[in-house]
């Protein structure tokens, strides 16, 4: 349609203007001014990086950038669901490089999205609609994302993000109030506006309806990363250790809210604002210390903080022998659930205290292997196995050693590590069983048991195993996760999102596997564009999880996207050279056999060798 432009009088067409509907796409650089204030040349070649992935990111989802003006970009979409999924994989990238970066050298864009018609015009584009994606993008916050309600109402049902809602907001040089859309990675889900409120934007799959969020009714806490204050870098996996089992003792605690520990490392080695952190997390109360370990002695400091007010609520200092650290560690959960005036039951207090081992070796050993096993590489593998090995050999007895080498045995057998794939995945099997005998009070044991469970293809029992552990743990993320995708598999998918939901609220960071988990049950409900955004995002996160690379590619195959499926095929064949649609089709445990047939045929229309 040409546009129409007034001449003496008279309405006249102008042949080089058009008008056609289109998602514009605006991003800018925050604090670019400041930035370089700090380190000009050492800014400038973050920026050009940041820039150069922003393009790379949005011609990859079949964007067009029109125009660049210094640290700004311009760019149009086709489609609405392209844009919205190139802005959350360019927040969560950018975000990761991030990640460990002081504030004042961390380069972060904002990004408007607005859907409107433009004028197009010499290969650019004009309008109103330009403009409002332009003070979209002044008013996201940096690293996220500010959409307007035309975008909102196109995309709900159609991707696997959260967003705030805004409110209506007044621009200059628009002519009317539009209401807006928040969204960031590390408020995914859960985090607040100034209402404390949450709108899921996902109405499907994660909601048929836009739901309200608000803070827990029962006290809520996250344990930052206790800081490592031994002078040696080789030390940090032993105050993470420490971290993990405090976050595990106090998730025992049905009358507690306790954010997982995914999410609570995302801080690892920040200067956070507490107050900051309690907004973004959803929680009142923030855990945080520091431990320093120098020959047998150890220093732990801890304080609790109400995030509401910054106030402190307990602080202590422990100097103690290497051997009291487990006493240390119930002393500092006995006093949160205290002070915060929680009922413990009998069976959870005893849950709290009773420790998996007194040997301080094998204690070491598989905060080492912990430690390792979450690399996802052979090598990290092999090294883990040898940590769990070596702390059964120092206490048989020692039940989470058991269960953890459970873990290594799946994650080497799926990840094609084993030559003998169907001998390893039955050690896996017998070392949990062994834990479970241990100490059938263990909710790891349980729910490593019913991962297990699963890819022997048992999906009843895994199910049941993993309800039990749910019922030791409420608050275990990965288990809630691992129930999601038992879901999935087996033809339950609506249980999968519910599960998912659950999981996020409680590992708020979303890590690759949960946004796998809820790419499964897309894919088992066949809403393959969903099951695309998911899995997308995985393996943005972890370019190295095959299970979401090869569920991308199958449903990418399906979907006509034949280029990218075919990447997606490559980088499983880079993960695992054996990788072929047979292998596929007997590891993936889908219970229901037309699932594994679709999902075979779109591993084949994706190239994949039969």
């Amino acid at each position: 349609m040409l546009a129409e432009r007034n001449s003496g009088g008279l309405t006249v067409s102008d042949p080089t203007v058009s008008r056609k509907l289109a998602a514009i796409f605006y991003a800018d650089v925050a604090g670019y001014s400041r930035l370089t204030g700090v380190d000009e040349e050492g800014t400038h070649r973050k920026v050009m990086d940041a820039l150069d992935f922003t393009t790379a990111t949005i011609k990859s989802g079949g964007g067009a950038v029109l125009r660049y003006a210094g640290d700004a970009v311009l760019a149009e979409f086709s489609s609405i669901v392209a844009a919205i999924e190139a802005s959350s994989i360019i927040q969560i990238e950018l975000g990761h490089q991030n990640r460990n970066l002081p504030e004042d050298r961390k380069v972060q864009i904002r990004i408007g999205v607005n859907l409107g018609e433009v004028m197009e015009d010499r290969g650019e584009i004009f309008g109103d609609g330009v403009n409002l994606a332009a003070r979209l993008e002044s008013t996201a916050t940096p690293g996220g994302l500010c959409i307007s309600s035309a975008v909102f109402e196109q995309i709900i049902g159609k991707v696997g993000l959260e967003f705030v809602d805004g409110g209506t907001e007044t621009f200059k040089n628009i002519a009317r109030p539009i209401h807006i859309y928040h969204w960031h990675p590390v408020t995914i889900p859960g985090s607040l506006n100034d209402a404390d409120t949450t709108i899921i934007a996902d109405a499907s799959p994660l909601n048929s309806q836009n739901e309200t969020k608000s803070r827990p009714e029962k006290p809520s806490i996250a344990v930052l990363p206790f800081a490592n204050m031994s002078n040696d870098p080789e030390q940090d996996y032993f105050s993470d250790g420490i971290t993990e089992d405090i976050i595990t003792d106090l998730s025992k605690v049905s009358g507690l809210f306790i954010i997982a520990r995914n999410t609570a490392f995302t801080y690892k080695g920040t200067n956070v604002d507490l107050a900051k952190v309690s907004k973004e997390l959803n929680v009142r109360y923030i855990l945080e210390g520091s431990v320093r370990k120098i020959g047998n002695r150890v220093r732990i400091t801890a304080q609790l903080i109400d995030g509401s007010n910054n106030g402190h609520i307990w602080a202590e200092r422990y100097d103690r022998d290497l051997e009291d650290i487990f006493g240390v560690q119930d002393e500092v959960t006995q006093v949160i659930v205290t002070a915060l005036r929680v009922h413990v039951s009998d069976a959870e207090h005893e849950r709290m205290v009773k420790k998996q081992t007194n040997n301080l070796d094998a204690y070491d050993d598989v905060l080492r292997g912990r430690d390792l096993f979450l690399n996802f590489s052979n090598e990290s593998n092999r090294d883990a196995g040898a940590c769990f090995l070596h702390a059964i050999d120092l206490d048989p007895g020692y039940a989470a050693a058991h269960a953890e080498l459970a873990r290594v045995y799946v994650q080497r057998r799926n990840h094609g590590w084993s030559t003998t794939p169907d001998a390893t995945l039955e050690k896996g099997y017998r070392s949990v069983c062994r834990a479970v005998e241990i100490d059938d009070t263990l909710a790891q044991g349980h729910i490593v048991k019913g991962f297990v469970h699963l890819w022997r293809h048992e999906h009843e029992q895994a199910m049941k195993e993993l309800d039990i552990g749910l019922e030791l743990d409420p608050n275990h993320a990965d288990g809630h996760m691992w129930k999601a995708i038992v879901a999935g598999f087996a033809n339950d998918p609506e249980e999968g999102v519910r599960q998912v939901q659950r999981a996020m609220r409680l590992n708020p960071g979303s890590p690759f596997w949960y946004l796998f988990a809820l790419g499964n049950a897309c894919f088992a409900m066949g809403r393959d564009e969903e099951c695309v955004s998911a899995c997308s995002q995985a393996v943005s996160k972890n370019p190295n999880f095959i299970f979401a690379q090869m569920l991308l590619a199958a449903t990418q195959g399906h979907l006509g996207q034949l280029d990218k499926a075919r990447h997606a095929v490559q980088e499983c064949r880079r993960l695992n050279p054996v990788f072929s649609v047979e292998w596929a089709r007997n590891l993936i445990p889908f219970k229901e056999p037309t699932t594994i047939e679709r999902f075979a045929r779109g591993l084949e229309k994706a190239g994949a060798e039969a």
